[in-house]
């Protein structure tokens, strides 16, 4: 028997857990009989998709809204949670800076 690609990461590597797949790439468990909405994927400066625990750099230096505070190229954050958002895609810990929401177009997959 042959079962889909996960419908997030694209992974071939999907097992079944009684009704539900699950893909041990990316994590994501869905039901095959029901039928998915559309899934919110984000992308970096380079186009590689990014997931919640993924480490990052910065690709440009960032200004902080409401602060004096500059974040140059190459400071290191990781992704805690991936929110569907106009402006800022991803809540990160920012290495030296603490817990702050980034745009995804700014960093680099480390």
């Amino acid at each position: 028997m042959s079962l889909p690609p996960c419908p997030k990461c694209k992974s071939e590597f999907v097992y079944q857990d009684q009704n539900q797949l699950i893909c041990p790439e990316c994590y994501f468990e869905w039901n095959p009989s029901e039928v998915l909405e559309d899934i919110f994927i984000v992308k970096d400066a380079n186009g590689t998709q990014l997931q919640e625990g993924d480490k990052l750099t910065l690709a440009k230096d960032l200004k902080v809204k409401g602060s004096s505070l500059i974040l140059k190229v190459g400071t290191k954050a990781v992704i805690k949670r991936i929110i569907e958002g106009k402006d800022h895609q991803l809540d990160c810990k920012v290495d030296g800076v603490g817990e702050m929401m980034v745009t995804a177009k700014f960093v680099k997959k480390a």
